[in-house]
């Protein structure tokens, strides 16, 4: 207890880096402590970081064809951090079974072997540790680049190029303009898609129909953008029927069509339906094309994933945007949240309150998933958060 309460102490000491503090805070929270996630969460880094150059690879010669010259390109992987937690699942669970080490230096690549009844009926089979690892390997290859073709969709979509960093080289009409930037973005995109669909017309039909899936529900969430953006509109102007459609259909929206991943009390929390449809059915839909390799990934663990990313999505991009959000009429939990509470104040600790809820859960269920690497990410994501930046903090 004593030493749960000195880390606790020291956790919430800013001084201290972030990673650190995070250990210490899920250490606190929960009394566990693993030392083996450390060297764990290098590993990972390392091996998904030469996943991402492989991708990396693809976008800069498919750049380098459409402007004629040399152009590098870098991209902000914070988004593929539920990818590095699964593979970190599934290697822990891998090396608890094996008498050596199933990881080889060689990172695996090509496609997995599929297991089409698998997201209705489990693994057909239980996998020997070094196959676990090579499926892991190949499906993250995949997921890494899945996610990254999406992302430049969005980026396509919303003219929103901040993920990327590109730098042409040896020429003068490669400027780096927004211009440029679009048509980096729309020529990676297209490099990527023709890849995915390579490597997806080598696999069976359920697994692109269950990314396919993930897909089409996010985007019917951004066919109804201009609807959410004409009720801000309308609410910032004082009409309080468009205060109460936010609340109904954004704020406590009820699922149409329900997650498998969700239980109810999951699709209860606050915004859980919009903000599940914007970021967290793409990552429920990357956990079953692991499932359909074959890999046993535990509900506990899935259930950490979703609601991790969404609470980062509102705890660290929407409350870093939350002024330009409010100026151009983006409807977010945070504007929401703005809009629908009484004062500044009760909007702040409201947005603290919704964050604080899928955070917390998310850390048990990676507890009970035992899997220590994803509840320090957990941690690690609210200790990084900086709501001062917000209006209204209680003084």
């Amino acid at each position: 207890m004593v030493l749960k309460t000195g880390a606790g102490v020291l956790a919430d000491r800013r001084r201290l880096p972030t990673a650190l503090r995070a250990v210490l805070g899920y250490y606190a929270d929960t009394g566990v402590f693993d030392a083996g996630s450390l060297s764990l969460k290098s590993e990972i880094d390392d091996r998904t970081e030469a996943m991402v150059d492989d991708v990396t690879d693809r976008i800069e010669a498919a750049l380098e064809d459409e402007f004629g010259c040399p152009v590098e390109f870098s991209y902000d992987t914070k988004l593929i951090l539920p990818a590095q937690l699964t593979l970190g699942y599934v290697y822990r669970n891998a090396r608890q079974q094996a008498p050596g080490d199933p990881v080889i230096d060689t990172i695996a690549d090509g496609v997995p072997t599929v297991d089409e009844t698998a997201l209705e009926r489990g693994p057909a089979q239980e996998l020997a540790p070094r196959e676990m690892v090579v499926r892991a390997e190949q499906m993250t290859r995949l997921s890494i680049e899945a996610l990254i073709d999406g992302d430049m969709r969005d980026a396509i979509n919303d003219d929103e190029f901040e993920d990327f960093e590109v730098e042409f080289k040896e020429s003068e009409s490669g400027s780096g303009s927004e211009a440029d930037r679009r048509r980096v973005a729309e020529v990676a995109q297209s490099a990527l898609q023709s890849h995915l669909d390579g490597l997806l017309a080598d696999m069976p039909p359920v697994v692109e129909n269950a990314y396919q899936w993930a897909v089409d529900y996010s985007e019917a969430h951004q066919d109804r953008d201009d609807h959410f953006r004409e009720l801000m509109t309308a609410a910032e102007d004082g009409d309080a029927a468009a205060l109460t459609d936010i609340r109904e259909e954004y704020k406590f929206a009820e699922y149409d069509e329900e997650p498998a991943t969700l239980t109810e009390t999951e699709q209860e929390l606050p915004y859980s339906k919009t903000q599940y449809a914007r970021v967290g059915v793409l990552y429920d839909g990357m956990l079953d094309l692991y499932r359909l390799a074959g890999l046993d990934i535990d509900d506990e663990f899935a259930k950490a994933i979703v609601l991790a990313i969404i609470g980062a999505q509102v705890w660290l991009d929407d409350v870093d945007d939350y002024e330009d959000d409010r100026a151009e009429g983006q409807l977010t939990p945070v504007t929401a949240e703005y809009l629908l509470a009484p004062d500044d104040e009760a909007a702040y600790r409201r947005v603290v309150d919704v964050t604080e809820q899928y955070l917390d859960l998310a850390k048990s269920y990676a507890t009970a998933a035992d899997s220590p690497l994803t509840g320090v990410a957990v941690e690690y994501i609210y200790r990084s958060g900086d709501p001062d930046v917000l209006p209204g903090k209680p003084e």
